[in-house]
C-alpha cells in the first residue's frame, strides 16, 4: 500500500469526529491539525489525536481508501489468498511483529511510527459492501488480524469491525480473525449471526506466558491471561476459537516447562486447537527485535547469532522440535477434547463455500 493509492476525507468539517457516543465523553473532540498538510499524502491529511492516558503519544491518519480486500503475494507463506487490514500500524507495539516493514511502505519507519502512528481506513465497512457485491469477487476467505490487529485499541474509537462483519455476513462471505484483543468480545454477536450464515474462524494470539517478558515484548498489547479469558469466553457463547501460541521466544520463551505452563493455561480456556509459531525474524521486525534484545538480555545475542544466523527463520530442525513438544502436550492436557461448549458451538444453518480450518494459523 502506499499513500498514493488512498484518499484523505478531506471534507470532513473542522472540529467534527464524525460519530460520537457516550462512552467517548472522556476524549477530547479531535481537531484538524493547523500546520501544513504532511508530504506523505497527496493532499492534506486529517490527522487526529486524543487527550486520553490510551492513546497518549498517537497519531492517527484517517483516510479513504481505494480497495479494502487485499490480495496476499504468492510468495507469502502463508494459507490464505485475501486479507483485510483496516489499520495500518499498531499500538500493541510488539518488538517482534512481522508487519513492521510494511510501515515503510508509507515513508514512516518500522520503529516508533509503526508502534505510535496509525493510518484508519474510515470507509472500510462501506468499501467492503461494494467489493463483495462486484460480479469479479468469487467469495473466497478472506483473512483479519494476519497484519496488524484488528482488534487494536484504536478499533475502540473507530469501530470499524462492526460493520466489516455485518458486511461479510450479508454475503455469506467466509472469514477469520486472529487478535490479541479484548475488543472482540463486543461483537461476540455480531459474529454469531454470521456464523449462522458462513464459516467464521476465530483465534486468539497467546504465546508468551510469562506476564515480565509479555510487559516487555508485548507493551500495547493485553495482558495473556486476559486474551485466554477472550478464548474461553467465546468458546462459552458457542464460538469456537483457538489459540495461535506465537511467537515462541527461543531461549525466553521455550523451555519445557514454559511449553508445559502455556499448553496448560490454552486447555484450561478450552481453546478447539492451538499451534505454536516460532519467532521470526524479518526486516523490520528483526532490526527492532534485536534492539530490544540488546537492551534486555544482552547475553543472548550470540545465541541469537548462531539460531537465526542473517536470516528470518529459526533452523526447520528447532521448528519441528517445538511443534512436537506442543503437540504432546496439547494431548496431554486436551486440547480440542469434546467438552459441554461443544454442542452449543454455532453453526452455519445453509451450505457455505468452503473454508481452510484454523487458516491464519500460520500466518508468521
Amino acid at each position: 500500500m502506499r499513500w498514493d493509492s488512498l484518499l484523505t476525507a478531506e471534507d470532513e468539517p473542522d472540529g467534527e469526529s464524525g460519530d460520537e457516543s457516550g462512552g467517548e465523553s472522556a476524549l477530547r473532540r479531535p481537531t484538524r491539525r493547523s500546520q501544513a498538510p504532511l508530504t506523505l499524502f497527496d493532499r492534506a491529511s486529517v490527522a487526529r489525536t486524543f487527550e486520553t492516558p490510551g492513546f497518549a503519544g498517537m497519531t492517527f491518519y484517517e483516510v479513504q481508501a481505494k480497495s479494502i480486500i487485499n490480495r496476499v503475494p504468492a510468495s507469502a507463506r502463508v494459507p490464505f489468498s485475501w486479507t483485510i487490514n483496516p489499520y495500518r500500524g499498531c499500538q500493541h507495539a510488539c518488538a517482534y511483529c512481522f508487519a513492521r516493514n510494511t510501515h515503510t511502505y508509507l515513508d514512516l519507519d518500522a520503529g516508533r511510527d509503526f508502534d505510535s502512528k496509525v493510518v484508519v481506513k474510515v470507509n472500510a465497512a462501506d468499501l467492503l459492501r461494494r467489493e463483495l457485491a462486484a460480479p469479479r469477487w468469487r467469495g473466497e476467505h478472506i483473512a483479519m488480524g494476519t497484519n496488524v490487529d484488528c482488534y487494536q485499541r484504536a478499533e475502540g474509537r473507530y469501530r470499524l469491525m462492526p460493520g466489516i462483519i455485518e458486511a461479510l455476513a450479508a454475503a455469506a462471505n467466509p472469514f477469520s480473525i486472529l487478535t490479541k484483543g479484548t475488543l472482540v468480545l463486543r461483537d461476540a454477536d455480531l459474529l454469531a449471526r454470521a456464523a449462522e450464515v458462513t464459516d467464521v474462524g476465530l483465534n486468539v494470539s497467546a504465546g508468551i506466558i510469562d506476564k515480565s517478558i509479555s510487559r516487555s515484548l508485548e507493551p500495547g498489547a493485553p495482558d495473556p491471561d486476559r486474551r485466554l479469558s477472550v478464548c474461553a469466553a467465546l468458546n462459552r457463547r458457542g464460538l469456537p476459537c483457538g489459540v495461535l501460541m506465537g511467537p515462541v521466544v527461543p531461549f525466553l520463551t521455550d523451555s519445557p516447562d514454559q511449553l508445559d505452563l502455556a499448553v496448560r493455561k490454552i486447555a484450561a480456556a478450552g481453546a478447539v486447537h492451538v499451534s505454536p509459531i516460532v519467532l521470526h525474524l524479518r526486516p523490520g521486525a528483526r532490526e527492532w527485535f534485536l534492539g530490544w534484545l540488546r537492551r534486555h538480555h544482552p547475553e543472548l545475542l550470540g545465541a541469537y547469532r548462531d539460531l537465526y544466523g542473517t536470516g528470518a527463520y529459526a533452523p526447520a530442525v528447532y521448528q519441528r522440535r517445538v511443534a512436537q513438544q506442543v503437540a504432546r502436550l496439547a494431548s496431554q492436557y486436551g486440547v480440542g477434547r469434546a467438552s459441554p461448549a461443544a454442542a452449543r458451538r454455532v453453526q452455519p444453518s445453509g451450505p457455505t463455500r468452503p473454508v481452510q480450518v484454523g487458516v491464519q494459523l500460520s500466518l508468521l
